[in-house]
């Protein structure tokens, strides 16, 4: 289970505007020049609230959360031949524990406060760019309930191609389009920001600009052009490929997604999308459950001392696998231990298991797209580890190409804000927009010694799989 209280998340976007309008004032730059605002989140995370009272009606259920997985096979049994893939040409998805719709059927089946609103006509759904913009722009009293087609896309309940609300989607998952948002592009003006901080500064200021957050990354890699591909490295890591006006469906476990939709009156563009549920996460592992390790840095000092996993594998599969896989019942295993080994040699592997899920990943999208990736662009918090942007670069055999402002998610939102009908601080077009400066990573290894170690990652993972069954124990504590 993973879960956040939305008011915490709320609470901690009022702190972080609080914050830059203090720095701004500390770099004498006046307030009222912000003229716009931008959102970006992570995607698929489910909220129900009290649009009378405003308050949350539950807790968040977290993209990554596993209790749905009964849900999950539920509903398969609904489904004809048990196909996991029925909604792909609809939603781009398959049906997995990861999309809001599960999430959102539990709460519904669960939580007797928000089957009762529901009844009302009290509740609303949103993902968290919808209860922040609903929030910001004066919650219970006119707030605006809407979402962008990025983060509509992720629910399993939106039809990508007609740009709207599935009816039979959401028949088959009994969810009540009413308390649905309504969806928008992701660049355009929204509404007002109504403003209950200390200062008052941003009141009217409009909020403009709404991605998800792997789609906002790849706005803010710049990636307009097919084929253009960019990975971040979050909790988990998501690498996206621009396929343009065309939706691509993966023959190859890849997801079919919204990249963007920049102005209402402007096409949708599309992705292919690999993700990884375990990435960030694994170092987060390392120094808090194993305690090998007190920072971040510490884990890739311990990595660098060896320079090999000397044999050793990581698959963190701690909520099953995704991307190519999709595999719930996978759980986390290290293998190829002897007595040599040491955490220095655990603490390579998993970084070396965040570049292998990424190869995994790239595999399968060169496959989809016809067309290999010549380098790759990265970006996201654990892109200031240089052992492991040049181990990823060894693994994939190619550059690896890190802008010299990693916080793309952030820049893509804004760029969005700031591109917006009624805002135009700047274009978007390709032409207008200057080269950003890289660092860039080059294979250092052989070929030959690449594929042998991802060969070896490879039967680690086929030895991770099967491992849970949904069947309680007969003594009712958790597996």
């Amino acid at each position: 289970w993973v879960e956040q209280d939305p008011k915490e998340i709320l609470k901690s976007v009022y702190e972080c505007v609080e914050r830059t309008c203090e720095k701004m004032k500390q770099l004498n730059i006046n307030i009222s020049n912000i003229k716009a605002i931008g959102v970006t989140n992570q995607r698929e995370t489910t909220v129900v609230w009290d649009k009378t009272t405003g308050e949350p009606l539950y807790n968040a259920i977290v993209w990554l959360d596993l209790r749905t997985q009964s849900t999950v096979e539920r509903l398969l049994k609904r489904i004809p031949g048990k196909n996991k893939a029925f909604s792909k040409f609809k939603t781009g998805l398959p049906l997995s524990t990861y999309f809001s719709a599960v999430k959102l059927r539990w709460l519904l089946d669960n939580v007797e406060e928000i089957r009762k609103a529901v009844e009302d006509g009290r509740a609303m759904f949103g993902t968290i760019d919808s209860w922040l913009i609903w929030s910001l722009t004066g919650g219970k009293n006119g707030g605006i309930h809407c979402t962008d087609v990025t983060n509509a896309s992720r629910t399993m309940l939106f039809n990508i191609h007609s740009l709207e609300w599935d009816p039979e989607l959401c028949q088959f998952f009994d969810i009540p389009m009413e308390i649905l948002p309504k969806v928008r592009s992701s660049s355009e003006i929204y509404g007002l920001m109504v403003c209950f901080l200390n200062s008052g500064a941003l009141t009217g200021v409009p909020i403009s600009g709404c991605l998800g957050d792997q789609s906002a990354a790849l706005v803010g890699q710049m990636c307009f052009q097919d084929g253009q591909a960019k990975n971040t490295y979050g909790t988990g890591c998501f690498l996206l490929c621009n396929t343009g006006q065309k939706s691509v469906f993966s023959e190859h476990g890849l997801l079919t997604t919204i990249a963007y939709k920049l102005g209402r009156d402007k096409p949708v563009c599309y992705a292919l999308e690999g993700s990884v549920a375990i990435g960030g996460a694994v170092v987060r592992w390392l120094r808090d459950n194993l305690g090998i390790a007190q920072t971040a840095e510490e884990v890739e000092k311990l990595a660098a001392e060896v320079g090999t996993s000397y044999g050793c594998y990581f698959v963190p599969a701690f909520s099953g696998l995704y991307a190519p896989y999709w595999e719930p019942s996978a759980r986390g295993i290290i293998c190829g231990l002897t007595q040599f080994t040491n955490k220095n040699h655990i603490a390579f592997a998993a970084l070396e298991a965040v570049c292998f899920q990424t190869r995994e990943i790239l595999d399968a999208m060169n496959k989809d797209c016809g067309i290999p990736l010549n380098q790759l662009q990265v970006d996201g918090g654990m892109t200031n580890n240089k052992i492991l942007m040049q181990l990823q670069s060894d693994i994939l055999c190619i550059p690896v190409v890190k802008p010299s402002m990693p916080e793309t998610t952030a820049l893509g939102a804004a760029m969005a804000a700031g591109a917006a009908e009624g805002v135009g601080v700047w274009s978007l077009n390709p032409g207008d927009l200057t080269a950003v400066t890289c660092e860039r990573f080059e294979p250092q290894i052989n070929p030959e010694e690449s594929e042998f170690r991802y060969a070896r990652w490879k039967k680690a993972v086929m030895k991770s799989m099967g491992w849970e069954t949904s069947e309680a124990p007969s003594n009712g504590k958790p597996k």
